[in-house]
């Protein structure tokens, strides 16, 4: 959990972005979080009141501080969301919690904030078609059930096709990749389907999920990126989808490592690669 912290204190650090350039989430009002997730899953998780085998699923101790954390980071991508449409490009330092299912929470995912922020965004009339880029190295299998029958959604889901979860749902384009992919064959792979994705799509906004588990060295990853990889990756994706005018917000997703300080570094590679295709587009 220490993470997040660390991540904002790293950006400021080292002037990947200033203080003004922050905002603060507010947590959002129940019936938002409702639009994704049933009044009885969402009432039973803030209230504690899950049961432990619903609870072990998630995989992460039940606390007020929690699901005070766990509303606040979806009120961030919801932000996020807002602020690419004005800005062309915003990121949360939290969020991508994919393996979240309309009744019920997975793989340390309890609401799932790109859903949410996908319902909210259409709700309020801002958007109409949405695309969602989850280069995770885990599949986005809660994303891709609750948008199954919803042509205003599109799922894209590039993931390591032998990793968790181990029953996979179907997305709207699944790009399932091979144990121990390196970044070319890696980045190589992305550009074969993002370019045309966009222009197939043409979504009136992107959220990306930059999940950082796809390096070589993470926990639960298989994958064998480098932080230069990602860093590439990046690149291409928020260059690609920029340069062809689409707004973007970023969710930092998931990683996992021993190396708390090396993790973080990791997960800033997209406000670092956010901040240069922000410059090198004068947006």
């Amino acid at each position: 959990m220490s993470k997040f912290r660390q991540l904002y204190e790293l950006l400021l650090a080292d002037g990947v972005a200033q203080k003004e350039q922050f905002y603060t989430p507010e947590r959002p009002p129940r019936e938002l979080i409702e639009l994704v997730h049933t009044t009885d899953y969402v009432q039973a998780y803030c209230e504690g009141t899950l049961d432990a085998k619903a609870q072990r699923r998630i995989g992460l101790p039940w606390s007020p501080a929690l699901v005070n954390r766990t509303c606040i980071a979806v009120g961030g991508t919801i932000l996020t969301a807002k602020l690419a449409l004005s800005y062309g490009l915003a990121c949360n330092t939290a969020g991508g919690t994919h393996h979240a299912f309309p009744n019920y929470g997975s793989g340390f995912c309890i609401f799932n904030d790109l859903a949410i922020a996908s319902r909210v965004l259409q709700k309020l009339g801002l958007v109409e078609k949405i695309l969602i880029v989850d280069l995770d190295v885990h599949q986005g299998d809660g994303t891709a059930l609750i948008f199954k029958d919803d042509d205003s959604v599109f799922t894209f889901s590039m993931h390591c096709e032998v990793n968790f979860p181990g029953t996979k749902q179907k997305s709207n384009l699944d790009v399932p990749l091979p144990e121990g992919m390196e970044d070319d064959a890696y980045l190589q792979t992305l550009a074969t389907y993002l370019p045309d994705l966009l222009s197939d799509v043409n979504p009136d906004l992107v959220l990306y999920d930059a999940g950082v588990d796809p390096y070589v060295g993470d926990r639960l990853g298989k994958l064998a990126l480098t932080d230069t990889g990602i860093f590439r990756r990046e690149m291409q994706v928020l260059s690609t989808c920029v340069a062809a005018g689409y707004p973007v917000a970023c969710v930092i997703g998931g990683g996992y490592a021993d190396d708390l300080k090396a993790l973080v570094w990791r997960h800033s590679l997209v406000h670092r690669a956010a901040r240069e295709v922000y410059r090198q587009y004068g947006l």
